[in-house]
Protein backbone atom coordinates (compact mmCIF):
# COMPACT_ATOMS: atom_id res chain seq x y z
CA UNK A 1 0.00 0.00 0.00
CA UNK A 2 1.26 3.33 -1.22
CA UNK A 3 0.70 6.32 1.71
CA UNK A 4 0.38 9.47 0.17
CA UNK A 5 2.79 11.54 2.06
CA UNK A 6 1.50 15.01 3.37
CA UNK A 7 4.15 16.59 2.01
CA UNK A 8 2.69 15.72 -1.43
CA UNK A 9 0.94 19.00 -2.76
CA UNK A 10 4.24 21.49 -1.24
CA UNK A 11 6.06 19.10 -3.53
CA UNK A 12 4.31 19.62 -6.46
CA UNK A 13 3.55 23.30 -5.74
CA UNK A 14 7.08 24.11 -5.55
CA UNK A 15 8.14 22.25 -8.65
CA UNK A 16 5.83 24.65 -10.27
CA UNK A 17 7.56 27.36 -9.22
CA UNK A 18 11.53 26.59 -9.13
CA UNK A 19 13.81 24.98 -11.70
CA UNK A 20 14.34 22.19 -9.33
CA UNK A 21 13.12 21.08 -5.82
CA UNK A 22 15.50 19.37 -3.69
CA UNK A 23 14.05 16.49 -1.20
CA UNK A 24 16.33 15.70 1.96
CA UNK A 25 15.79 13.43 4.58
CA UNK A 26 16.53 10.17 6.19
CA UNK A 27 17.46 6.68 4.78
CA UNK A 28 14.13 4.78 4.25
CA UNK A 29 11.64 8.03 5.34
CA UNK A 30 10.18 7.62 1.53
CA UNK A 31 11.73 9.97 -0.60
CA UNK A 32 12.04 7.99 -3.48
CA UNK A 33 8.57 6.75 -3.16
CA UNK A 34 7.57 10.31 -2.56
CA UNK A 35 8.69 11.58 -5.85
CA UNK A 36 8.31 9.04 -8.07
CA UNK A 37 4.11 8.64 -6.63
CA UNK A 38 4.03 12.60 -7.17
CA UNK A 39 5.49 12.51 -10.67
CA UNK A 40 5.21 9.24 -12.06
CA UNK A 41 5.99 10.01 -16.01
CA UNK A 42 9.04 11.04 -15.12
CA UNK A 43 12.47 10.10 -16.09
CA UNK A 44 14.39 8.46 -12.74
CA UNK A 45 18.09 8.01 -11.80
CA UNK A 46 19.22 6.51 -9.21
CA UNK A 47 22.93 7.23 -8.00
CA UNK A 48 23.51 4.75 -5.52
CA UNK A 49 23.45 2.83 -9.17
CA UNK A 50 27.03 1.72 -9.61
CA UNK A 51 26.66 2.30 -13.38
CA UNK A 52 24.55 5.55 -12.92
CA UNK A 53 27.13 6.79 -10.44
CA UNK A 54 30.32 6.25 -12.71
CA UNK A 55 28.75 7.65 -15.58
CA UNK A 56 27.76 10.67 -13.43
CA UNK A 57 30.79 11.18 -12.40
CA UNK A 58 33.22 10.66 -15.45
CA UNK A 59 30.87 12.26 -17.85
CA UNK A 60 27.97 14.69 -16.31
CA UNK A 61 27.15 16.61 -19.32
CA UNK A 62 26.28 13.02 -21.51
CA UNK A 63 24.46 11.91 -18.26
CA UNK A 64 22.55 15.10 -17.86
CA UNK A 65 21.81 14.96 -21.74
CA UNK A 66 20.14 12.22 -21.41
CA UNK A 67 17.15 13.79 -20.16
CA UNK A 68 15.41 16.17 -22.12
CA UNK A 69 12.33 16.87 -19.68
CA UNK A 70 11.67 16.52 -16.19
CA UNK A 71 13.61 13.75 -14.33
CA UNK A 72 14.17 12.77 -10.73
CA UNK A 73 17.50 12.37 -9.82
CA UNK A 74 17.43 10.43 -6.72
CA UNK A 75 20.74 10.61 -3.82
CA UNK A 76 22.87 13.52 -5.20
CA UNK A 77 25.12 13.01 -2.57
CA UNK A 78 26.78 10.51 -4.09
CA UNK A 79 28.21 12.78 -7.28
CA UNK A 80 27.85 16.65 -5.97
CA UNK A 81 29.81 17.82 -8.44
CA UNK A 82 26.51 17.61 -10.70
CA UNK A 83 24.87 20.27 -9.27
CA UNK A 84 27.17 22.83 -11.13
CA UNK A 85 26.29 21.08 -14.35
CA UNK A 86 22.43 21.68 -13.63
CA UNK A 87 23.05 25.14 -12.60
CA UNK A 88 23.99 25.54 -15.73
CA UNK A 89 21.05 23.83 -17.40
CA UNK A 90 18.65 25.38 -15.24
CA UNK A 91 20.00 28.80 -16.29
CA UNK A 92 20.00 28.14 -20.34
CA UNK A 93 16.46 26.38 -20.11
CA UNK A 94 15.07 29.14 -17.96
CA UNK A 95 11.77 27.51 -16.85
CA UNK A 96 10.50 26.38 -13.62
CA UNK A 97 9.88 22.29 -13.13
CA UNK A 98 13.45 21.03 -14.11
CA UNK A 99 14.34 18.40 -12.06
CA UNK A 100 13.80 16.87 -8.73
CA UNK A 101 17.15 16.27 -6.53
CA UNK A 102 16.95 14.31 -3.11
CA UNK A 103 19.82 13.42 -0.70
CA UNK A 104 20.34 11.59 2.20
CA UNK A 105 23.04 14.04 4.26
CA UNK A 106 22.15 17.31 5.51
CA UNK A 107 25.11 19.32 6.12
CA UNK A 108 27.48 18.78 3.15
CA UNK A 109 24.79 19.01 0.33
CA UNK A 110 23.27 22.20 1.98
CA UNK A 111 26.70 23.51 1.76
CA UNK A 112 26.71 22.56 -2.28
CA UNK A 113 23.65 23.36 -2.98
CA UNK A 114 23.79 27.13 -1.21
CA UNK A 115 26.94 27.05 -3.54
CA UNK A 116 25.39 26.55 -6.50
CA UNK A 117 21.56 26.01 -6.97
CA UNK A 118 20.93 29.16 -4.68
CA UNK A 119 17.55 30.65 -5.37
CA UNK A 120 16.64 28.15 -8.01
CA UNK A 121 15.90 25.28 -6.14
CA UNK A 122 13.32 24.68 -3.27
CA UNK A 123 14.10 22.71 -0.17
CA UNK A 124 11.93 20.13 1.56
CA UNK A 125 12.45 17.64 3.98
CA UNK A 126 10.85 14.26 4.44
CA UNK A 127 11.09 12.45 7.52
CA UNK A 128 9.64 8.78 8.33
CA UNK A 129 5.89 8.69 8.58
CA UNK A 130 3.81 11.02 10.87
CA UNK A 131 1.32 9.73 13.04
CA UNK A 132 -1.52 10.07 10.85
CA UNK A 133 0.49 8.63 7.85
CA UNK A 134 1.27 5.74 9.79
CA UNK A 135 -2.32 5.22 11.40
CA UNK A 136 -3.39 4.50 7.15
CA UNK A 137 -1.12 1.38 7.89
CA UNK A 138 -0.94 0.55 10.92
CA UNK A 139 -4.03 1.45 13.40
CA UNK A 140 -3.28 0.98 16.52
CA UNK A 141 -3.07 3.70 18.72
CA UNK A 142 -1.84 2.07 21.75
CA UNK A 143 1.10 4.33 23.02
CA UNK A 144 3.93 1.21 23.49
CA UNK A 145 3.13 0.16 19.96
CA UNK A 146 4.11 3.53 18.75
CA UNK A 147 7.37 3.62 20.60
CA UNK A 148 8.49 0.75 20.22
CA UNK A 149 7.93 0.29 16.34
CA UNK A 150 8.17 3.80 15.19
CA UNK A 151 7.93 5.48 12.08
CA UNK A 152 10.16 3.99 9.08
CA UNK A 153 8.07 3.11 6.30
CA UNK A 154 9.17 0.24 5.26
CA UNK A 155 8.52 -1.25 8.14
CA UNK A 156 4.81 -0.75 8.23
CA UNK A 157 4.70 -1.18 4.51
CA UNK A 158 5.86 -4.74 4.53
CA UNK A 159 4.76 -5.81 8.01
CA UNK A 160 8.37 -6.62 9.29
CA UNK A 161 9.47 -6.88 12.95
CA UNK A 162 10.57 -4.16 14.54
CA UNK A 163 13.38 -5.70 16.29
CA UNK A 164 14.69 -7.50 12.60
CA UNK A 165 13.94 -3.96 10.59
CA UNK A 166 15.52 -1.91 13.01
CA UNK A 167 18.55 -3.61 13.62
CA UNK A 168 18.93 -4.09 9.99
CA UNK A 169 19.05 -0.34 9.74
CA UNK A 170 21.56 0.29 12.05
CA UNK A 171 24.26 -1.97 10.81
CA UNK A 172 23.57 -0.90 7.20
CA UNK A 173 23.52 2.72 8.30
CA UNK A 174 27.26 1.91 10.61
CA UNK A 175 28.88 -0.18 8.15
CA UNK A 176 27.58 2.07 4.70
CA UNK A 177 27.28 5.68 5.37
CA UNK A 178 29.58 6.19 8.51
CA UNK A 179 32.09 4.62 6.40
CA UNK A 180 31.63 6.63 3.91
CA UNK A 181 31.08 9.44 5.98
CA UNK A 182 34.58 9.16 7.71
CA UNK A 183 35.97 9.80 10.40
CA UNK A 184 35.54 7.26 12.30
CA UNK A 185 37.97 5.02 12.64
CA UNK A 186 36.75 2.47 15.72
CA UNK A 187 33.27 1.30 14.47
CA UNK A 188 32.36 -0.39 17.58
CA UNK A 189 32.72 2.76 19.75
CA UNK A 190 30.50 4.12 17.45
CA UNK A 191 27.77 1.59 17.82
CA UNK A 192 28.17 1.98 21.86
CA UNK A 193 27.79 6.00 21.42
CA UNK A 194 25.21 5.88 19.40
CA UNK A 195 23.38 3.74 22.24
CA UNK A 196 24.37 5.96 24.69
CA UNK A 197 22.84 8.92 22.39
CA UNK A 198 19.74 6.96 23.16
CA UNK A 199 19.50 6.45 26.42
CA UNK A 200 19.87 10.50 26.62
CA UNK A 201 16.66 11.37 24.48
CA UNK A 202 14.91 14.64 26.45
CA UNK A 203 18.21 15.10 28.26
CA UNK A 204 20.49 18.10 28.45
CA UNK A 205 23.75 17.15 25.46
CA UNK A 206 26.88 16.64 27.68
CA UNK A 207 29.97 15.80 25.42
CA UNK A 208 31.85 14.95 28.21
CA UNK A 209 29.69 12.97 29.81
CA UNK A 210 29.13 11.02 26.11
CA UNK A 211 32.67 10.67 25.72
CA UNK A 212 33.71 9.35 29.00
CA UNK A 213 31.14 6.53 29.10
CA UNK A 214 32.10 5.76 25.13
CA UNK A 215 35.56 6.16 26.25
CA UNK A 216 36.49 8.58 23.57
CA UNK A 217 37.34 12.63 23.80
CA UNK A 218 35.12 14.89 23.96
CA UNK A 219 36.31 16.28 20.46
CA UNK A 220 35.46 13.03 18.94
CA UNK A 221 31.76 12.69 20.67
CA UNK A 222 31.22 15.76 19.36
CA UNK A 223 32.52 15.18 16.19
CA UNK A 224 30.50 11.56 16.30
CA UNK A 225 27.27 13.70 17.35
CA UNK A 226 27.63 16.01 14.30
CA UNK A 227 27.73 12.81 11.81
CA UNK A 228 24.52 11.14 13.55
CA UNK A 229 23.31 15.11 12.56
CA UNK A 230 23.81 14.74 9.08
CA UNK A 231 23.14 11.44 8.50
CA UNK A 232 19.74 12.54 9.89
CA UNK A 233 19.63 10.22 12.65
CA UNK A 234 19.29 12.74 15.68
CA UNK A 235 19.13 16.83 16.22
CA UNK A 236 19.67 19.24 18.66
CA UNK A 237 16.99 21.10 20.32
CA UNK A 238 17.81 24.68 21.60
CA UNK A 239 16.78 26.28 24.34
CA UNK A 240 14.68 29.50 24.30
CA UNK A 241 16.70 32.61 24.28
CA UNK A 242 15.08 34.96 25.72
CA UNK A 243 15.19 38.67 27.83
CA UNK A 244 14.23 37.81 31.05
CA UNK A 245 15.32 38.03 34.65
CA UNK A 246 15.91 34.44 34.59
CA UNK A 247 19.06 32.60 34.32
CA UNK A 248 18.27 30.10 31.34
CA UNK A 249 20.00 26.89 30.45
CA UNK A 250 21.93 27.05 26.79
CA UNK A 251 22.57 23.81 26.47
CA UNK A 252 20.64 21.91 23.74
CA UNK A 253 18.44 19.02 23.69
CA UNK A 254 19.23 15.60 22.05
CA UNK A 255 16.36 13.44 20.36
CA UNK A 256 16.22 11.14 17.07
CA UNK A 257 13.99 11.42 14.36
CA UNK A 258 12.55 7.72 14.78
CA UNK A 259 11.70 7.02 18.50
CA UNK A 260 11.72 3.21 17.42
CA UNK A 261 15.01 2.97 16.42
CA UNK A 262 15.93 5.14 19.94
CA UNK A 263 13.78 2.40 21.87
CA UNK A 264 15.80 -0.44 19.77
CA UNK A 265 19.39 0.84 20.50
CA UNK A 266 18.07 1.20 24.48
CA UNK A 267 17.75 -2.72 24.18
CA UNK A 268 13.44 -2.95 23.97
CA UNK A 269 13.03 -5.89 22.52
CA UNK A 270 9.12 -5.67 22.71
CA UNK A 271 6.61 -3.25 23.32
CA UNK A 272 5.11 -4.31 26.49
CA UNK A 273 8.80 -3.23 28.14
CA UNK A 274 8.03 -0.09 27.51
CA UNK A 275 4.77 0.07 30.16
CA UNK A 276 7.49 -0.39 33.26
CA UNK A 277 10.30 1.55 31.64
CA UNK A 278 12.37 4.19 33.12
CA UNK A 279 12.87 6.01 29.73
CA UNK A 280 9.02 5.70 28.81
CA UNK A 281 8.78 9.44 29.59
CA UNK A 282 11.66 10.49 27.38
CA UNK A 283 10.67 8.03 24.58
CA UNK A 284 7.08 9.53 24.46
CA UNK A 285 8.75 13.04 24.57
CA UNK A 286 11.21 12.15 21.61
CA UNK A 287 8.14 10.72 19.64
CA UNK A 288 6.24 14.43 20.45
CA UNK A 289 9.00 16.65 20.16
CA UNK A 290 9.66 14.79 16.13
CA UNK A 291 5.36 14.37 15.25
CA UNK A 292 5.67 18.42 15.69
CA UNK A 293 8.89 18.48 13.57
CA UNK A 294 6.99 16.38 11.24
CA UNK A 295 3.84 18.62 10.53
CA UNK A 296 6.34 21.47 9.89
CA UNK A 297 8.26 19.89 7.26
CA UNK A 298 5.46 18.64 5.69
CA UNK A 299 3.59 21.49 5.41
CA UNK A 300 6.90 22.70 3.69
CA UNK A 301 8.22 24.63 6.78
CA UNK A 302 11.37 24.36 9.20
CA UNK A 303 10.77 23.96 12.78
CA UNK A 304 10.54 27.24 15.27
CA UNK A 305 11.09 25.10 18.10
CA UNK A 306 12.79 25.63 21.30
CA UNK A 307 12.45 24.70 25.00
CA UNK A 308 12.31 26.31 28.22
CA UNK A 309 14.56 25.31 31.48
CA UNK A 310 15.97 27.74 33.96
CA UNK A 311 18.20 27.19 36.92
CA UNK A 312 15.30 26.88 39.50
CA UNK A 313 14.25 23.57 37.64
CA UNK A 314 11.11 24.91 35.76
CA UNK A 315 10.99 23.12 32.25
CA UNK A 316 8.65 23.32 29.74
CA UNK A 317 9.14 20.56 26.63
CA UNK A 318 8.62 22.39 23.78
CA UNK A 319 8.09 26.12 22.25
CA UNK A 320 6.03 26.51 19.28
CA UNK A 321 6.48 30.07 17.80
CA UNK A 322 3.82 30.92 15.31
CA UNK A 323 2.70 34.41 13.92
CA UNK A 324 0.34 34.96 16.74
CA UNK A 325 2.41 33.98 19.60
CA UNK A 326 4.13 31.02 21.26
CA UNK A 327 2.55 27.07 22.25
CA UNK A 328 3.31 26.13 24.81
CA UNK A 329 3.34 21.99 24.83
CA UNK A 330 4.18 19.59 27.63
CA UNK A 331 4.35 15.87 27.42
CA UNK A 332 3.16 13.38 29.78
CA UNK A 333 3.30 9.57 29.20
CA UNK A 334 0.82 8.29 31.57
CA UNK A 335 -2.89 7.97 30.78
CA UNK A 336 -4.15 9.50 33.57
CA UNK A 337 -3.76 13.29 34.00
CA UNK A 338 -2.24 14.09 37.65
CA UNK A 339 -3.98 17.36 39.11
CA UNK A 340 -0.78 18.80 39.02
CA UNK A 341 0.47 18.04 35.27
CA UNK A 342 -0.18 21.48 34.53
CA UNK A 343 1.86 23.72 36.57
CA UNK A 344 4.57 24.12 34.45
CA UNK A 345 2.41 25.33 31.20
CA UNK A 346 -0.04 27.62 34.06
CA UNK A 347 3.99 29.25 35.02
CA UNK A 348 5.72 29.17 31.78
CA UNK A 349 2.36 31.46 30.92
CA UNK A 350 3.10 33.81 33.77
CA UNK A 351 6.96 34.52 32.72
CA UNK A 352 6.26 34.58 28.60
CA UNK A 353 3.52 36.65 27.84
CA UNK A 354 4.05 35.51 24.09
CA UNK A 355 2.54 31.58 25.23
CA UNK A 356 -1.12 32.22 23.44
CA UNK A 357 -1.69 28.58 23.85
CA UNK A 358 -0.83 25.61 26.09
CA UNK A 359 -1.02 22.33 25.15
CA UNK A 360 -0.77 19.16 27.22
CA UNK A 361 0.22 16.10 25.14
CA UNK A 362 -0.66 12.78 27.06
CA UNK A 363 -0.75 9.14 26.71
CA UNK A 364 -4.62 8.45 27.10
CA UNK A 365 -7.10 8.32 24.38
CA UNK A 366 -9.56 11.26 24.96
CA UNK A 367 -9.18 14.91 23.52
CA UNK A 368 -10.09 17.34 26.40
CA UNK A 369 -10.27 21.33 26.40
CA UNK A 370 -9.73 22.50 29.91
CA UNK A 371 -9.60 25.40 31.47
CA UNK A 372 -5.93 25.76 31.41
CA UNK A 373 -4.82 23.36 28.64
CA UNK A 374 -6.02 21.41 25.46
CA UNK A 375 -5.38 17.82 26.03
CA UNK A 376 -3.99 16.05 23.37
CA UNK A 377 -3.58 12.31 22.57
CA UNK A 378 -0.75 12.31 20.72
CA UNK A 379 -2.07 10.21 17.78
CA UNK A 380 -4.20 13.45 17.43
CA UNK A 381 -1.37 16.18 18.42
CA UNK A 382 -0.95 16.69 14.20
CA UNK A 383 -5.06 17.73 14.37
CA UNK A 384 -4.62 19.94 17.52
CA UNK A 385 -1.24 21.99 15.77
CA UNK A 386 -3.36 22.49 12.58
CA UNK A 387 -5.96 24.24 14.56
CA UNK A 388 -3.65 26.39 15.96
CA UNK A 389 -1.40 27.56 12.90
CA UNK A 390 -2.54 30.86 11.12
CA UNK A 391 -0.78 30.11 8.13
CA UNK A 392 -2.85 27.09 7.25
CA UNK A 393 -6.85 26.95 6.93
CA UNK A 394 -8.85 25.38 9.59
CA UNK A 395 -10.13 22.38 9.33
Amino acid sequence: MIVEREITPYLISLFRQYPFVTVTGPRQSGKTTLCQAAFPEFAYANLEAPDQRHLAEVDPRGFLGRFDGPAIIDEIQHVPELLSYLQVIGDERKNNGQFVLTGSEQFPLADAISQTLAGRTALLRLLPFSLPERQEINVTQRVEDILFEGFYPRLHDQGLGPNQALGDYFETYVERDVRRLGGVGDLSAFRMFMRLCAGRVGRLVNLSSLGDDAGITHTTARAWLTILERSYILFRLHPLHANLRKRLVKTPKLYFYDVGLAAFLIGIEQADQIVTHPLRGALFENAVIAEAAKYRYNTGRRPNFSFYRDAKGLECDLLYETGEGIVAIESKSGATIAADAFRSLERISELLPQVRQRILVYGGADYQNRTNAQVSPIFDLHRTLRQLDPALPRQ
